[in-house]
């Protein structure tokens, strides 16, 4: 016996998760100055974290030996705030909202249940559900990326546990409409997942629908508006029920006393969400009307760039020679080649990306 075959064969079989590339990485691959490379690869917020919580981290950086709280009350107060949500419906977590997913899945998923995702998305819906033994069942969306919600319904049987939903969605940008989600909810006996990781950033929030259906779960994080990516922090929206059984299975402690303290900051510094805010729809637009390829619309802090003929990977190869990191969709369950994903940075981060387009 090898000791592979110690691992579940199952989970053997996952596919890894692909992040975005690093400047360190690029900077050693293309022999380029790191200071010199931009990162629009990641959806990070360009503007970098509130000070507010820069100081908070200085200020309790002496406390580190002394676990936070277990239930990161603080911060589940502020959000309760911030969101206008009751306490008793929120869950921070760790490591971003990628905890929440291994958490719910963990606490839902029985071998042989089924989820469904509509492709292409993000892709840890698919990892964390085939991790604690669901099979998934891929909707395929429609022109432009909408939705196919009744193709979902058609997808769905007695095993289904979850649907998952990703508004505006990663990486094509558009929004789920409400009346397709309200939909789902009340078609379907089982929880909608809704992924609200870039929603700062668009027209409209269904967390508001938590108080209404007892089936949904909307998740956010800090790695985008907030600019925390770095402390991985995120929070789930949920029905009562749902989080007292949630918070029996959640790792103790999951949110570090450094994230709590950032998180509770960044939440109070208004000016600075306004700002992140108006740098991304300034940005957006300018990507989308420059860019020289199809660019599709989006509510997210990204846009999605369509360079067929050519190759997503001939693109971006080019692009990072020239010290501009852009996002590579092959990785992306049924994306396709030739789809790029462009994170908003600063004005003239932007504008060198639209030069560097011109110029492949």
């Amino acid at each position: 016996m090898s000791r592979l075959e110690l691992i579940d064969e199952d989970i053997r079989n996952i596919p890894e998760y692909v992040p975005g590339k690093s400047i360190e990485d690029t900077a050693r691959k293309y022999g380029l100055d790191p200071s010199s490379i931009i990162k629009l690869g990641s959806n990070e917020n360009a503007l970098g974290p509130s000070r507010k919580a820069v100081q908070a981290i200085v200020d309790n950086a002496d406390k580190v030996h002394l676990y936070p709280s277990a239930d990161a009350g603080e911060l589940v107060d502020a959000l309760s705030m911030y969101l206008d949500i009751p306490a008793s419906n929120i869950c921070a977590t760790g490591p971003g909202m990628d905890g929440l997913l291994d958490n719910l899945m963990r606490l839902i998923i029985q071998e042989g249940d089924e989820v469904i995702v509509p492709i292409p998305t993000f892709s840890y819906y698919e990892i964390a559900a085939r991790a604690n033994g669901a099979s998934v069942k891929y909707v395929e969306r429609k022109e432009s990326f909408r939705v196919n919600t009744e193709a979902i319904q058609k997808a769905v049987s007695s095993r289904t546990k979850v649907i998952f939903l990703c508004s505006p969605n990663n990486p094509s940008g558009d929004l789920v409409p409400e009346p397709d989600i309200r939909m789902l909810l009340e078609s379907f006996p089982g929880l909608v997942f809704v992924d609200e990781a870039y929603v700062e950033f668009a027209e409209h929030s269904v967390t508001n629908l938590v108080m209404e259906y007892d089936n949904l779960i909307v998740g956010r994080t800090f790695s985008k508006i907030f600019g925390l990516a770095g402390l991985r922090l995120g929070y789930g929206i949920m029905p009562s029920w749902l989080k007292k059984e949630y918070m029996k299975t959640a790792t103790p402690f999951n949110v570090s006393l450094l994230a709590l303290k950032a998180g509770v900051a960044s939440i109070s510094d208004k000016a600075h969400i306004e700002k992140s805010i108006a740098m991304v729809k300034e940005g957006r637009k300018y990507l989308q009307e420059r860019i020289p390829f199809k660019v599709y619309d989006s509510m997210a802090n990204f846009v999605l760039v369509d360079v067929s003929p050519r190759s997503a990977s001939d693109v971006c190869e080019t692009l990072l020679k020239k010290g501009v990191i852009v996002r590579d969709c092959r990785s992306f369950r049924g994306a396709g080649n030739s789809l790029i994903r462009v994170t908003v940075g600063t004005r003239e981060q932007n504008v060198r990306v639209v030069e560097a387009f011109r110029s492949t």
